[in-house]
């Protein structure tokens, strides 16, 4: 084997003489780039390097290449070398992955221990499902009246109310108290709409539950709650800021004169015009002193102390509601009691309680009427029948009739064809005369039955409230008319020249012929032929 130190050799590479620097050991040098080191234990031990076989091909490192070792003695000036110092060792074992498994030990005990405990304790008793349809009667009123009358179909069928839906001020509603908290009692209006009232705009202090009605007088956007007023309360305005353009008061009547109604409005005072007392003329304005009336302000001016109220606005309201709930409620053909309050040549208006209907002319008597004031007078109370209800404009036909007294019932018996009736000429027009036959029965003499000759007018035959005598020719008790005859009761006049047309004539003496009538046979004979067979003819 060659023992030159270039070629290469699989056998380990003898250190180098040491070398020594100030009197101390120095490092071999390095054999190369993958050389590992080994760091000693003792205190300025030298390092030693780690023998390590060489692969093939690998060359040693070349004399000129050698790096200088470092020194390992203490530094110029007295300080300590440039090393990290002597670390502790490096701990056996790994760590994380002991602890990772000492957590896990750790849960596997506590799972065995919760198993062995539920083996001992035995099986859970089982949970009964409830039934959705038993539910308790305190669960039910509890829903009901949180709902407000509506069901659940109809809240979530309903869309979201924007701002275009909110409910309009000054209309009236049916809600509910939900709570009552210092001043305030909130409401319940239907759904997701809630309101804020004063809790002294109540008599009494109210209980949760009850229904009221309430007047919504605005809307908090801030709160997202509907300001309330409770009509005919106690006290509903105590400051400027609740005597606003729209909302209810209590308004205390104090004075009154021609122009209307002084009143008072927590310690303001305030003026109601004679047109905003009520929905009528008002004779005597001090009726109204020392009474309470709620009002709608129609006019609010703190700066000049302008305070206006309108006692009407309130009532229209109140009637059209009324109206509303009495119109659901009629039918046609029920008998209704009311007041008359105005006649009109056209007919007469009832108050029936809150709404209005009209009594035609014709439907106020089964004889002919020329103005209502024959029939029924302002102030009257009368018994009328629904005739008929328009509910889209809230007109109602009304009747004063009594359809039990038809007056055409039975007529073909009372006025049989044929015989003779008198009565009185009622009226007059162009095509004939009506003669009254009984009440709310009238007969019609055609124009052409009411002389033998020909009528140009009938002023010229019959006068109006003459007594005539007619004879009856048709009934039709559906159609309602009755076909009358002058004439016929009357004899027809006879001319002179008819009289001497109807008498027979005289006999008189046959006069004699101017040529005899021949007795003998004809010249020309009647027996013979024609004569047609002499020339070949067959006649």
């Amino acid at each position: 084997m060659s023992t030159d130190p270039s070629s290469s050799s699989s056998s380990p590479v003898s250190p180098s003489p040491e070398v020594v620097e100030n009197g101390l050991p120095a490092a071999r040098p390095a054999a190369g780039p993958l050389a590992a080191f080994k760091r000693g234990s003792g205190e300025g031990e030298p390092v030693e390097p780690v023998r390590q076989s060489l692969g093939e091909g690998s060359s040693q490192a070349e004399p000129g290449n050698e790096k200088k070792p470092a020194p390992s003695g203490p530094r110029p000036g007295g300080r300590p070398p440039r090393g990290k110092g002597n670390r502790p060792p490096r701990p056996q074992g790994n760590q994380p992955r002991d602890k990772q498994q000492a957590e896990n030990a750790e849960v596997d005990r506590g799972l065995e221990v919760q198993q062995r405990a539920r083996r001992e304790s035995g099986p859970k008793p089982a949970v009964p499902v409830p039934n959705r349809r038993e539910r308790p009667e305190d669960l039910e009123a509890e829903i009901a009246a949180a709902l407000g009358g509506l069901s659940l179909d109809d809240i979530v069928s309903a869309p979201a109310k924007g701002a275009a839906e909110r409910l309009e001020n000054e209309s009236r509603h049916r809600a509910q108290i939900a709570n009552v908290h210092g001043d305030d009692v909130f409401f319940t209006l239907g759904g997701k709409d809630q309101g804020i009232a004063s809790l002294r705009s109540f008599a009494e202090p109210p209980q949760v539950g009850d229904m009221v009605d309430v007047v919504v007088t605005g809307f908090n956007q801030e709160d997202n709650l509907y300001d309330l007023a409770v009509p005919g309360a106690a006290l509903v305005a105590s400051k400027w800021s609740d005597v606003a353009e729209g909302s209810l008061v209590e308004a205390r009547i104090t004075g009154a004169n021609t122009g209307g109604l002084e009143c008072e409005v927590a310690g303001t005072r305030g003026f109601i015009p004679a047109s905003q007392v009520a929905m009528y003329r008002i004779e005597n304005f001090g009726d109204y002193v020392g009474q309470k009336l709620v009002c709608v302000v129609t006019e609010s001016n703190e700066r000049r102390g302008n305070l206006v109220l309108s006692r009407r606005a309130v009532l229209e309201r109140e009637k059209e509601d009324s109206k509303k709930a009495l119109l659901a409620e009629l039918e046609p053909g029920q008998m209704r009691e009311g007041i008359v309050r105005k006649l009109q040549d056209f007919g007469a208006f009832v108050d029936l309680g809150g709404v209005d209907g009209l009594i035609h002319i014709s439907q106020l008597s089964w004889e002919r009427v020329k103005h209502p004031s024959e029939v029924v007078a302002e102030g009257q109370k009368v018994r009328v029948r629904i005739e008929k209800i328009d509910l889209e404009s809230g007109k109602i036909g009304l009747s004063l009739k009594n359809p039990e007294e038809h007056p055409w019932t039975g007529i073909a018996l009372k006025f049989p064809v044929g015989t003779t009736v008198r009565g009185p000429v009622s009226r007059i027009a162009q095509f004939g005369a009506f003669v009254k036959l009984a009440p709310g029965v009238e007969g019609l003499i055609h124009i052409s039955e009411l002389a033998h000759h020909k009528v140009f007018r009938v002023e010229n035959v019959v006068k109006e409230g003459e007594e005539v005598e007619c004879k009856v020719l048709s009934v039709d008790a559906e159609a309602q008319r009755i076909g009358l005859s002058l004439k016929a009761t009357i004899a027809k006049a006879v001319k002179e020249s008819d009289k001497s047309k109807d008498q027979p004539e005289a006999l008189e003496p046959p006069r004699e012929l101017a040529v005899a009538k021949r007795k003998g046979p004809l010249k020309g004979g009647m027996g013979k032929t024609s004569g047609g067979e002499q020339f070949g003819l067959k006649w």
